[in-house]
């Protein structure tokens, strides 16, 4: 048996929408503490935060915000990263034995647009699985370095 570690997702929280972003923050980012529990993300635990919306991706740290909030605040340096209504993954990552990492589960929570999470115990569906994500417009840089539909 191999005692190889395996980097896996651990949890997630999957395009919650960004309430605010604080530049004179001195770094972080602050989500719902109930969020953060579901996705089993610890308090000051490092993230990877990708942004949906622009591609911008970056790493920072959890601060639980007020439980039910649905704060999602992107705190520092970082906050020139996003917009408020921007759609972020926020995920976290961690090292398991290969045995393990064979049958891992990362715990996924799904949120609304007020990021209040929805579909509990959903797992992810790979994709284009559906008619409608497939004819989703795709997004490009442009020369400006602007994102722009390209449909």
């Amino acid at each position: 048996m191999s005692n190889a570690l395996r980097k896996m997702l651990l949890g997630k929280i999957h395009r919650a929408t960004v309430t605010m972003a604080d530049v004179n923050y001195e770094g972080s980012i602050t989500v719902d503490g109930e969020l953060l529990a579901q996705a089993g993300i610890l308090a000051h635990e490092a993230v990877v935060v990708w942004n949906a919306t622009n591609g911008e991706r970056f790493e920072t740290y959890a601060i639980p915000g007020e439980p039910g909030s649905g704060v999602v605040c992107v705190n520092g340096a970082a906050a020139h990263l996003v917009s408020r209504g921007d759609k972020v993954i926020v995920a976290c990552f961690g090292w398991l034995e290969e045995a393990v990492a064979r049958d891992w589960q990362p715990r996924v929570v799904f949120v609304d647009d007020r990021n209040r999470m929805v579909d509990p115990g959903r797992r992810e569906i790979p994709g284009p699985a559906t008619p409608a994500a497939a004819a989703a417009p795709a997004v490009a840089r442009g020369s400006e370095g602007r994102y722009n539909r390209t449909r």
